[in-house]
């Protein structure tokens, strides 16, 4: 018996988007049991970038720093347009501090958000929402690359 095109066309299709939905999952990380999608700085370029010039981001997104050793990191605002949490993680992915509503900076000296103890990860959500997770030092992130 012969099965017609049109009767197997659904079939391939669902086939395909599930296989594309696979491979084009985008980074997440995990934190106090939410979950964000997460763009990576992993280059010292995307990493002077950051999220300078960008007017939003959904509340369930943000991005990962990712350092090749851990050191006292030192973020700021310059040319950043959203108000920011900027969340400090050493090798072990245990948080170490956070810097609250790091506020855009539009001047020539910027004020700087120093990690209160040596940092691999740093993970910038919108402001806000280390209050909100009730975030505590020693919590843990989960990456998902």
């Amino acid at each position: 018996m012969r099965i017609e095109y049109f009767q197997r066309a659904p079939f391939v299709l669902l086939l395909a988007l599930c296989c594309t939905s696979c491979i084009a999952q985008e980074p997440y990380v995990r934190l106090k049991g939410e979950r964000f999608t997460v763009e990576i700085a992993d280059s010292s370029e995307k990493q002077q970038l950051g999220l300078m010039f960008r007017d939003n981001m959904p509340r369930d997104h943000g991005m990962l720093f990712i350092f090749p050793n851990e050191a006292m990191r030192s973020f700021w605002m310059k040319n950043t347009r959203i108000p920011l949490d900027i969340i400090y993680f050493d090798q072990e992915l245990r948080l170490v501090s956070v810097a609250k509503d790091a506020r855009p900076c539009r001047t020539q000296q910027c004020p700087r958000y120093r990690s209160a103890g040596p940092a691999k990860f740093v993970l910038e959500l919108n402001a806000g929402l280390a209050d909100e997770l009730g975030l505590d030092a020693g919590d843990t992130l989960e990456i998902k690359p």
